[in-house]
């Protein structure tokens, strides 16, 4: 994710916002982390294996990258975090109130959503499958840097962001619900998303994807988008650009053999596109 910003993002009666993102000091090896009372809170855990200590119960976690949680805390309460080997720590905290998280789901309307308030209230989106974290996906990623990086200011940044945060609600539901769903989940979008997935570091285009399956284009671009809201080529290119991204920041690799690895026959137009999600070079991430 391209992190413009650092510190307090958005701040409202019933949401706040805020970007964490801190260098290793020996003076200040550990954040707070505060949870105000009757309060959701989204936490996105962007740097590896962090740790996570909450003060109030003495429980510990450790979180690999790109995990998240989504947490009520019916109390204040606190938690520090910390990363191991001395590594920058980055995550990003959305706070909400629990009276608006209550009229938005209205679980007095019906059973359905009754039981997803519930849920909530019992933190059953922490731990999906076996007490393991969920990983966040590419649309979460997507949405959390348009969150970030919003310039606009007033009641058209306060509609942006909950109109953002419904549509992550939506995600972390859904994603919770994945094992009892995936069999109604239509088979062609399943089918396109697995190939991609499989195969996104070989150089195809999306065009072509449909050749390859044998399925209609045309079929495939309707039923992904709809049950995905991203386009094939969108999805292809988010997938290529945060592998080249890990890639690139772990600095094993050349950024010709990144861009080979990623998919892109040519490294001009694998730096261009980089340049273009990123808004930087490849080589110039690497020396930051």
């Amino acid at each position: 994710m391209k992190q413009a910003k650092n510190g307090l993002i958005f701040e409202s009666d019933d949401i706040q916002i805020v970007l964490h993102e801190d260098s290793y000091a020996e003076n200040h090896p550990r954040s707070n982390f505060i949870e105000g009372k009757s309060s959701f809170n989204l936490l996105f855990l962007l740097s590896n294996n962090i740790h996570l200590e909450a003060n109030d119960c003495s429980a510990n976690f450790v979180f690999k990258k790109n995990q998240y949680i989504l947490h009520y805390s019916p109390l204040d309460s606190s938690a520090e975090l910390w990363t191991e080997n001395q590594e920058n720590l980055k995550y990003l905290q959305i706070q909400i109130n629990y009276q608006y998280i209550f009229n938005l789901i209205d679980p007095e309307s019906d059973n359905e959503n009754a039981e997803i308030l519930e849920n909530m209230l019992k933190n059953n989106f922490i731990f999906l499958h076996k007490e393991t974290p969920p990983d966040m996906t590419v649309e979460m990623h997507m949405i959390l840097r348009e969150i970030i990086n919003y310039s606009k200011k007033g009641v058209m940044q306060k509609l942006f962001v909950e109109a953002k945060i419904i549509k992550l609600l939506i995600l972390i539901f859904e994603q919770f619900n994945e094992k009892n769903t995936i069999d109604k989940t239509p088979e062609i979008p399943l089918i396109i998303k697995k190939f991609i997935d499989e195969n996104y570091h070989k150089n195809i285009k999306a065009e072509e994807i449909g050749k390859l399956i044998g399925i209609n284009q045309n079929k495939i671009r309707k039923e992904f988008k709809s049950q995905y809201h991203l386009t094939v080529t969108d999805y292809l290119s988010e997938l290529r650009m945060l592998k080249a991204k890990k890639l690139i920041i772990n600095k094993e690799m050349m950024i010709k053999e990144i861009a080979i690895e990623c998919g892109y026959e040519y490294v001009q137009n694998f730096t261009r596109a980089f340049k273009k999600k990123f808004g930087v070079s490849p080589e110039k991430l690497r020396t930051e």
